[in-house]
């Protein structure tokens, strides 16, 4: 049975992670901001720049030419948007599963905790069903274990695949507006 230091040393664990994920939240939402300002900024900047030079265009040909070259870099600018998108995403992922991590150790922990407590209150004759339930509790936390290892895995591999869209489209922009260049 659980005392009632062991029931508010929980309680204030588990506010002080909270507030750990809260923080890490808002500092995620903050690059995120960051980003996105970074972004209007950047476009903002291009725009007036491009406008200026379609004004001063002599003719048709130059407006066109202004036109391509615009339009050129953004692939590269929306894979490079998605790129830091993506890492402040998984970072925020990482910081979440470091956490489900613990937390479920800890429970684990306390399970295991509270069966040994009871296998020792156990009466004569049940050592069978003590050992039946550190069996399943040993399946369990291997299973865990796999699971978690399983997670990483697919997370890896889903990132590698990101990467290599993401590298993949900006290499084939570049082709694109060569093209475009030589075809003004």
């Amino acid at each position: 049975m659980l005392t009632v230091e062991q029931i508010l040393a929980a309680q204030k664990a588990q506010v002080s992670t909270l507030f750990d994920l809260s923080s890490k939240a808002l500092a995620s939402v903050e690059r995120l901001n960051e980003l996105n300002l970074q972004a209007a900024r950047a476009s903002l900047s291009e725009s007036a720049s491009h406008a200026q030079a379609v004004l001063g265009a002599k003719d048709l040909q130059d407006v066109v030419a202004l036109q391509s070259a615009a339009l050129q870099p953004l692939a590269e600018k929306a894979a490079s948007y998605s790129r830091h998108l993506y890492e402040i995403a998984t970072g925020m992922g990482a910081e979440l599963s470091k956490v489900a991590e613990a937390q479920a150790s800890d429970a684990q922990k306390q399970f295991v905790a509270a069966v040994d407590s009871a296998v020792k209150n156990a009466p004569q004759g049940s050592e069978s069903a003590v050992a039946a339930v550190k069996s399943a509790v040993s399946t369990a936390s291997a299973a865990m274990e796999l699971v978690q290892k399983g997670v990483k895995q697919a997370t890896e591999l889903a990132e590698a695949n990101f990467n290599a869209v993401t590298s993949t489209a900006a290499a084939s922009a570049k082709p694109a507006a060569r093209s475009s260049k030589s075809a003004a």
